[in-house]
């Protein structure tokens, strides 16, 4: 593949650099900026949202017909990468997960009724979204095989029964898009519904306190009673669920990639900026070998994440699922992501431990990293069996 990127995107690129250290970077620093769940307070979000909107560095990952800027799954990862250098970046741009992947699929297979009433309000930044997938033991969770919640289809509607957990964002959520048994196939008994958050049969149990900081509406334990959804609400047809997770899940695990390369930058950006001031023992920290060697480690590491990542986005762009490229770059960024965090801290020490720099706010939100969207384990499991079907070929480039 060409690494080459077009001047449109490196337009883009640019300008969501500029705007992410002129206006998001002096943000981190001022604790009235974030909310009580450790991100940007929702009312300056908004206004930031607002600004970007105005400046056309809005949902680029979507069509220009949907009101995006169509640049593809390799201009994405170019300008994820250039977002996520400040904490805020990603929901500033609305690229942030859950609405990114959310909108992406409702984009590519909602029908026009549904893109106008599901999908349209969140382009426009109006509401925001949930995908509700997870449950707990011993429901589905990695293997959708094991789901449990239920939809029964009693004349035009299905009745939704279950609980769901870990739902990204629900407690802030108005469109939600969950995934329910319409029957005991292997292959075809998960369904895709969407559903509002103002209608009757279902509550947030509870909003689950985790270790690190929480994107808006945290991670919610949703219990289903007699949520009743209208045939016409069904996302693709009956029995297609586990094709719409495939559809949504694969690039949306490849988007987090992008962003935690970001965040993986800005660690050793701040890293080498106290290095290159501290001085010990009469010699800068800098100019140690022990800290060349870390800071060099970290630089090979995130370039190896970069080109995993740039080829997986090069794949769907020409059409493939990529599940071998997408789980060999979710697997090194997010071990990648937590080791630039604790290389950082350990470099600046106490003050990396401290909330002076947003080095601890990144790695507590790192140890997700490896669990979110499928566990390592499971990725590699993945590529296994990748490597028992193709043997050799499993290094095979793809010849034109």
């Amino acid at each position: 593949m060409d690494f080459t990127v077009s001047p449109r995107i490196e337009e883009f690129r640019s300008r969501i650099a500029a705007f992410v250290g002129d206006r998001l970077l002096p943000l981190e620093a001022d604790r009235s900026s974030y909310d009580a769940h450790e991100n940007i307070r929702l009312d300056l979000a908004d206004r930031l949202r607002a600004e970007a909107k105005a400046e056309g560095l809005w949902c680029l990952q979507l069509k220009p017909e949907t009101g995006g800027q169509g640049l593809g799954k390799v201009g994405m990862a170019v300008c994820y990468e250039a977002m996520n250098r400040s904490i805020f970046g990603p929901v500033i741009f609305n690229s942030a997960a859950p609405d990114d992947g959310n909108m992406m699929v409702l984009e590519a297979v909602g029908t026009e009724a549904q893109k106008a009433r599901w999908l349209k309000p969140i382009v426009e930044g109006k509401v925001r979204s949930a995908f509700a997938m997870t449950e707990p033991m011993p429901g589905g969770g990695s293997d959708p095989s094991m789901m449990m919640t239920r939809a029964e289809k009693r004349g035009d509607a299905y009745v939704i029964s279950g609980r769901k957990w870990f739902i990204t964002g629900a407690a802030e959520a108005q469109h939600f898009i969950l995934l329910a048994r319409t029957s005991d196939d292997p292959r075809k008994g998960l369904t895709a519904f969407l559903f509002d958050r103002d209608q009757p049969g279902w509550t947030i149990e509870r909003r689950i306190d985790i270790m690190g900081p929480e994107e808006h509406g945290g991670h919610c334990e949703l219990v289903f009673d007699g949520l009743e959804v209208p045939a016409g609400n069904v996302l693709m047809k009956e029995g297609d669920g586990l094709k719409v997770t495939q559809i949504r899940l694969g690039p949306a695990r490849l988007t987090h990639c992008m962003r935690w390369l970001g965040l993986s930058r800005r660690c050793v950006e701040i890293a080498r900026a106290y290095a290159a001031e501290r001085t010990g023992f009469g010699r800068r920290l800098a100019d140690r070998e022990s800290i060349q060697m870390m800071l060099g480690d970290l630089a090979l590491k995130i370039e190896i994440g970069r080109l995993l990542v740039m080829k997986a986005a090069w794949a769907l762009d020409q059409g493939s699922f990529a599940r071998k490229e997408v789980s060999m770059a979710k697997v090194h960024v997010a071990n990648l992501l937590h080791q630039a965090a604790d290389t950082a801290i350990q470099i600046n020490g106490a003050r990396g431990y401290s909330k002076d720099t947003v080095l601890e706010w990144i790695y507590r939100y790192a140890r997700q990293a490896r669990l979110v969207d499928g566990a390592d384990e499971v990725h590699k499991m993945v590529l296994n069996t990748h490597l028992d079907a193709e043997e050799n070929g499993f290094w095979t480039w793809q010849a034109a």
